[in-house]
C-alpha cells in the first residue's frame, strides 16, 4: 500500500536521524518506541519559503536558561497530527545560511506548540500532512540534537539520503500496481470484437511500462544496498537522488499510460487507476522535488556541494 509506505518513510526519517546523531539519553527515550510502533515521530524542515532550500529555514531557536525558545511556522509536516514528537529544523539566533541549523525534539503537548488542519491533497490522502505552529515553545537543552549549529544541515541531508531510497521503492510499487491493473483491464476490455490486448500499439505500451519499472526497481535496489552497507556522504546522496528521481518519474509515466489504457474508465472513481495517477504526482515532489534531485546528481558529478 502506497500510504503505508509513506508512513514508513516518516517513521524512518525520525528513527534514522536519532540513531545517527542522538545522544545516549535521546536514543534510550525514543528509539525503542519508534522501533516497536509505540511512539510515532515526524520530521519537519519545510516552510513556505524554504521547501527545497533547507538552508533557507527561518524558524528560530533562541537560547534561554535551560534550553531554547522556538518560534516559526512549518508546513507540510507529514504525520504531525498523530506524532508523539516532531524533529524540527531551526536556526540558532544570529545564524545565516546553513550555519546554525539544528534539529530539536519538540514533544507533543509542549506549550505554544500546535498542529493546524490537515491539508486536502490530490494524492497520498491516506497520510495526514499539516502545518505546525511554534509560538515561543520552550525546548529543553537535552532535546537539541548534536552540538549547537554544527551538524543540523548535514544531519538533514543524511536523513534524506536514507529516506529517498524508500520513496523510490514506493514509486516502484506504485508503478507495478498500475501495470497489474492495466494488464488485467486490457485483457478483459473488448473492442472491434476482440480484447484490446491484441492491438500492437497497446501491447507496446505495456512492454515499455514493464521495462521502465524494472529499471527503476534495480536502481532502487542499488541505492538501498548502499544504505544497508552503511555508506554516507555524496556517494550515497547521488545514488539516492538518482533512485528517487528516476523511480518517481517512471511511476508518473507508467500511471499516465495506465490511465490511457483504461480510456474513459481511467478518469472514473469506479476504478482505482486514477488514484495511482494522483499518488504518482505526489511522489515526484516529496523528499525533495525531482528538479532538486537532478541538481544533487549534477553537483556530485561536478564536485560541488548540494543545498537541498
Amino acid at each position: 500500500c502506497y500510504n503505508t509506505g509513506y508512513l514508513l518513510v516518516v517513521q524512518w526519517v525520525a528513527f534514522g536521524a536519532l540513531h545517527a546523531a542522538g545522544n545516549a539519553e535521546q536514543k534510550a527515550r525514543f528509539l525503542p518506541g519508534l522501533a516497536t510502533g509505540a511512539l510515532r515521530g515526524a520530521f519537519s524542515t519545510t516552510e513556505a519559503q524554504s521547501g527545497s532550500d533547507v538552508s533557507g529555514i527561518r524558524t528560530r531557536a533562541t537560547r534561554v536558561d535551560g534550553g531554547y525558545r522556538l518560534s516559526g511556522p512549518e508546513i507540510w509536516c507529514t504525520n504531525s497530527d498523530v506524532a508523539d514528537f516532531v524533529l524540527v529544523g531551526a536556526k540558532c539566533a544570529g545564524a545565516d545560511g546553513k550555519d546554525g541549523i539544528n534539529l530539536f525534539i519538540v514533544e507533543k503537548g509542549a506549550k505554544g506548540f500546535s498542529v493546524g488542519r490537515k491539508e486536502d491533497k490530490m494524492g497520498a490522502r491516506g497520510v495526514p500532512s499539516c502545518p505546525l505552529f511554534l509560538d515561543d515553545v520552550l525546548v529543553p537543552e537535552g532535546n537539541r540534537m548534536g552540538p549547537e549549529g554544527s551538524q543540523g544541515f548535514k544531519l538533514v541531508m543524511e536523513a534524506f539520503n536514507t529516506s529517498r531510497p524508500i520513496v523510490a521503492a514506493r514509486a516502484v510499487g506504485l508503478a507495478q500496481g498500475a501495470i497489474d491493473h492495466a494488464t488485467a483491464f486490457v485483457q478483459s476490455r473488448k473492442a472491434f470484437g476482440r480484447p484490446i490486448a491484441d492491438f500492437q500499439g497497446l501491447r507496446w505500451m505495456l512492454a515499455d511500462m514493464a521495462m521502465q519499472t524494472e529499471a527503476a526497481r534495480q536502481l532502487t535496489y542499488k541505492a538501498a544496498s548502499m544504505v544497508d552497507a552503511g555508506l554516507t556522504g555524496p556517494e550515497l546522496g547521488c545514488m539516492a537522488a538518482m533512485a528517487k528521481c528516476f523511480a518517481s518519474d517512471v511511476a508518473m509515466k507508467v500511471a499516465t499510460d495506465a490511465v490511457q489504457l483504461f480510456g474513459a474508465a481511467g478518469v472514473s472513481n469506479d476504478y482505482p487507476i486514477n488514484r495511482y495517477f494522483r499518488d504518482a504526482k505526489v511522489v515526484q515532489i516529496i523528499e525533495g522535488t525531482n528538479q532538486i534531485q537532478r541538481n544533487i546528481i549534477a553537483n556530485s558529478l561536478l564536485g560541488r556541494e548540494s543545498r537541498g
